[in-house]
């Protein structure tokens, strides 16, 4: 896979964190803030990182903003500079434009200006922490959608030694196994007849719905 080439607008603590992980995974990134500290700070680890003002249309073109994959606008305190900034983007033909909104109307003003995605970190990260804290035995939950997600859930007792082909979770909760962890090893789509051990770790996708019903067998199986 090519690195892609990603701009970050904000390097406040959701945009530094978006702009070091592209980073870390291989891509490259520019990073822009209006604090020259922040930008000191990131530069080096970075491809690029520039202190100038997001909401001037010539200094985004001067970047070249409409040649990145995506532009990410980090900018949630100042509502009127995110939603200029991202309908400057897209008038220049920037292809993908995520902002981050602080708000439900904030996004929806974002939406209406052209942002490709809108997300609200603080918002997801407490449904997040809310589903680990009401969720039996779940280690790790990514929301592929608003309705879909993939979560890492341990094994109870009551489906230990059993096989995937008997617990059937696919026809029966509308739950799909995508792999499963044993310590170090990790097995991809791991067979039918594979029984389960004490330990294992089933990776698992579908339904938000749909793995809470499992979630709440499954801890019935723990009782």
């Amino acid at each position: 896979m090519r690195p892609g080439e990603f701009a970050v607008i904000g390097l406040g603590r959701f945009g530094g964190s978006v702009a070091i992980t592209l980073a870390r995974l291989g891509h490259n990134v520019l990073g822009v803030d209006m604090d020259p500290h922040r930008v000191q700070n990131f530069a080096p680890h970075l491809t690029h990182a520039v202190q100038m003002d997001a909401t001037e249309e010539e200094a985004l073109r001067q970047m070249g903003m409409r040649n990145f994959d995506t532009v990410v606008v980090a900018i949630g305190a100042n509502l009127d500079a995110s939603v200029l900034i991202t309908l400057l983007l897209k008038e220049m033909g920037v292809r993908r434009v995520v902002a981050k909104a602080s708000s439900d109307l904030h996004g929806k003003i974002l939406e209406k200006v052209g942002a490709d995605r809108v997300v609200y970190p603080e918002k997801e990260m407490g449904q997040k922490v809310a589903r680990f804290l009401t969720e039996a035995n779940v280690l790790d939950l990514i929301e592929l959608t608003p309705h879909v997600s993939l979560v890492e859930t341990g094994v109870p007792a009551g489906m230990v030694g059993r096989n995937l082909r008997d617990l059937d979770l696919r026809a029966r909760y509308g739950v799909t196994v995508l792999a499963l962890r044993r310590g170090e090893r990790v097995i991809i789509s791991p067979p039918a007849d594979q029984p389960l051990h004490a330990g294992d770790v089933l990776v698992l996708v579908g339904d938000n719905e749909k793995i809470a019903v499992l979630q709440e067998r499954m801890a019935e199986k723990r009782a």
